[in-house]
């Protein structure tokens, strides 16, 4: 396998003569040079906009939009024409919400692990009720299927992997079993798109949405992909320049999929940079990544298991979560913030504080001062979860009772 942190800028890069070690990865991933470089070019040697015109620039710019297009669908196994470009799975999963055909009183199952991008929108138009005893542990297919048949939902809309500890639910089975019993299911594949292979045909869901800046590309780029029977009654949530054929004084005509659910200007040279994303991804070993992922995940359960004057939140186990785990202050007074910005100044070890857009499920554990999570991905080693373990021991020590 090729030195695949070489290929990761930042990653070259010191503060106070210490190496970076990034372990944010489940709140935005680094972005290989080839993706700085697409994102890059289409600023140096296109600059146009899409589908306005048909100058040299502008045809060309709108081929190679459409080209990254057909890139991205290809990497989920998708129809081009279901593969719609939004700014981000939020704004994606409000398109679905905020688009959905509504019946009175219609209810939506939302999965307990749910982030708030799975569950505000949703709160907003529709009776919500929650599956899921634990939060992070994954979502089982008895749980779904009695949930279902006891709530009778019109959508299940669900996490696929918990954004807090890395626990991965079975969502293929589900989606299937919610097939049989005619709800409409929506999938948050968020932190599933970097770690896991997507094919949406195996999965059997209604609806996906995930970001590109997870899985290596640029921020302000997503993914809504649906199935056509439910794309083609989805009401788009802007109407404008590049969502109508045709306006009159009287009305307007929308265009087909997916340029009807696509108003504006899109974030041309950051769909560019998702292409390169998804070039990039599709040249890693499937095999060595899932290997690297339960490695790094192991190491993480090694270095904080039983680490004085800190707890793992939830479960968590090396084999079958992904590198992602959430740590909590067993000190009084010594906060998850006070900890993630002791490790970042003193030793460059870059994680996440705070309550995770997982208000409920912090609330459910009795801990709304948060956590310090650690997320590693396909360019962290193991001397990076043990860099980080090391530093927040030097952290918490002087807290300590002798």
């Amino acid at each position: 396998m090729r030195n695949i942190c070489g290929d990761f800028p930042l990653l070259h890069r010191t503060i106070d003569d210490n190496p970076i070690v990034y372990l944010d990865s489940a709140a935005t991933a680094l972005k290989p040079t080839a993706v700085i470089e697409a994102e890059a070019n289409y600023s140096r040697v296109l600059g146009a906009n899409i589908h306005r015109g048909v100058s040299g620039l502008s045809s060309e710019t709108t081929m190679h939009f459409e080209r990254a297009r057909r890139r991205v669908a290809g990497f989920i196994n998708a129809d081009p024409d279901l593969v719609v470009f939004t700014p981000n799975t939020t704004y994606a999963l409000g398109m679905i919400a905020s688009g959905i055909p509504k019946e009175h009183d219609a209810r939506v199952l939302v999965s307990s692990n749910s982030h708030h991008s799975n569950l505000l929108p949703w709160m907003d138009r529709f009776d919500v009720r929650y599956v899921g005893d634990d939060p992070l542990s994954p979502l089982t297919v008895e749980e779904a299927c009695d949930a279902m048949k006891r709530e009778r939902p019109a959508i299940l809309a669900i996490n696929w992997v918990s954004n807090v500890n890395g626990s991965i639910s079975p969502v293929a089975a589900i989606c299937a079993a919610a097939r049989e019993l005619g709800v409409v299911t929506v999938v948050d594949a968020a932190q599933a798109i970097p770690h896991l292979k997507v094919d949406v045909e195996l999965l059997q869901c209604d609806y996906l949405a995930f970001s590109g800046h997870k899985m290596l590309g640029p921020t302000g780029t997503g993914i809504l992909w649906g199935r056509r029977q439910h794309l083609d009654h989805l009401t788009p949530l802007v109407l404008g320049g590049g969502t109508i054929a045709s306006v009159d004084i009287n009305g307007y005509e929308l265009k087909s999929l997916p340029h009807r659910l696509e108003p504006g200007t899109p974030n041309i040279g950051g769909v560019l940079g998702l292409e390169a994303a998804v070039e990039y991804l599709a040249g890693i070993d499937e095999n060595w990544l899932a290997a690297h992922q339960v490695s790094l995940s192991q190491e993480i359960a090694n270095a904080f298991s039983g680490m004085q004057g800190i707890e793992i939140l939830g479960n968590f186990n090396g084999s079958t979560h992904l590198p992602i785990v959430s740590l909590v202050s067993a000190i009084e007074g010594v906060t998850a913030d006070t900890l993630c910005r002791t490790i970042s100044d003193s030793s460059s070890v870059m994680t996440r504080s705070g309550l995770h857009c997982a208000h409920p499920i912090f609330r459910h554990y009795g801990q709304m001062g948060g956590a310090l999570r650690i997320s590693a991905y396909l360019y962290n080693t193991a001397s990076d979860i043990h860099c980080a373990a090391e530093a927040l021991e030097r952290a918490v020590h002087p807290f300590l009772r002798t």
